[in-house]
């Protein structure tokens, strides 16, 4: 009735589980959760600084393509005031 194939796999994983859950609470393998971790951080930290560079540099390009979209208004509004100035010469005058 019962399956001694079955019964022998499930105790084999128990018995591995447990000798796994030994060796992965062992101070070796701490020890290499604690590198792993501390590695992970400085990759953060390094990456952050990477992106507040980028949004720096990105604040920059945005403030410097206004600044032309700006002096590119005034000077189109100017040659506006300049065509409407010689059209009302030009009335005056006939």
């Amino acid at each position: 009735m019962f399956d001694t194939k079955k019964l022998a796999l499930f105790l084999g994983g128990v018995v591995f589980g447990s000798a796994g859950f030994k060796v992965l609470s062992s101070k070796d393998a701490k020890k290499v959760y604690t590198q792993t971790t501390a590695a992970v951080l400085r990759m953060k930290d390094c990456t952050m600084q990477t992106v507040n560079k980028v949004q720096e540099e990105a604040g920059d390009i945005l403030a410097d393509a206004r600044a032309i979209n700006e002096s590119r208004a005034a000077e189109a509004a100017q040659e506006v005031i300049e065509d409407t100035a010689e059209q009302s010469a030009e009335q005056t005058a006939q």
